[in-house]
């Protein structure tokens, strides 16, 4: 009995030939795969944790406010560079850019999370089931677990086949945040400069009601009509 091999040129899980896409092949990746550089440490997945914490609480009162939220990878990568950099400054290490990237992929998990309880959860309650805490995390954690699932396959589908050809804005927006943080420069000011921002705003707004939050002017010659918006720092 024969045993069916793959000519040369093709893959084990495809048909044909392996399709060759010049734009990847000519690729040189930051660090090489030969690089012995930390990664996988308990330091960079405890901040991740805690961002991702941070910005998933943030997201999902986004989300269930307006219906939308916004993507956390690079504030999350900017802000793991400068805690480490302030933690050096410490008398602790830095981190490399690999375990930047392990804090910006956890941090960025707890808001796609949160983003899913947000636009899920409703459509639970307006089928009549209770919003129980069990529900919840079960729903969080087989959502985590079916995209993790799924990026195995597609990433090899839609990240390295079409590497250059599909061009992930947002991913190397965040990918360059990395590399630039890794050769010294990038810092949080901006980050922390918009959270001062809006705090002082909210302050302004909510302690001294200097104005109001739903600010409204109706209008005498049409019954009924009222035009009103909402002044809330999170929005703008």
């Amino acid at each position: 009995m024969s045993t069916a091999t793959n000519p040369p040129n093709e893959m084990p899980d495809m048909v044909g030939a392996k399709p060759v896409n010049p734009l990847a092949a000519a690729f040189k990746p930051f660090i090489s795969a030969s690089t012995n550089m930390r990664e996988l440490t308990p330091l960079p997945l405890i901040v991740g944790t805690l961002l991702g914490m941070i910005f998933g609480a943030s997201s999902l009162y986004l989300v269930l406010k307006v219906g939308l939220t916004v993507s956390a990878s690079i504030p999350v990568a900017v802000l793991s560079i400068t805690i480490f950099r302030l933690l050096s400054k410490m008398g602790m290490r830095d981190a490399t850019i690999l375990e930047n990237n392990i804090v910006q992929t956890a941090g960025s998990a707890g808001e796609s999370i949160a983003f899913g309880l947000g636009v899920t959860m409703p459509a639970i309650m307006i089928l009549g089931f209770d919003l129980e805490i069990t529900r919840v995390m079960l729903v969080a954690t087989l959502g985590g677990l079916l995209g993790i699932l799924m990026m195995i396959p597609l990433r090899r589908a839609f990240i390295v086949k079409q590497h250059r050809t599909l061009a992930y804005p947002e991913g190397t927006a965040c990918a360059k945040v990395l590399i630039v943080g890794e050769q010294g420069g990038t810092s949080a000011k901006t980050v922390f400069a918009g959270f001062g921002l809006a705090f002082a705003y909210q302050v302004v707004m909510e302690a001294l009601k200097v104005w109001q939050m739903y600010p409204s002017k109706a209008f005498q010659n049409f019954k009924g009509a009222v035009l009103s918006l909402e002044a809330s720092p999170i929005l703008m």
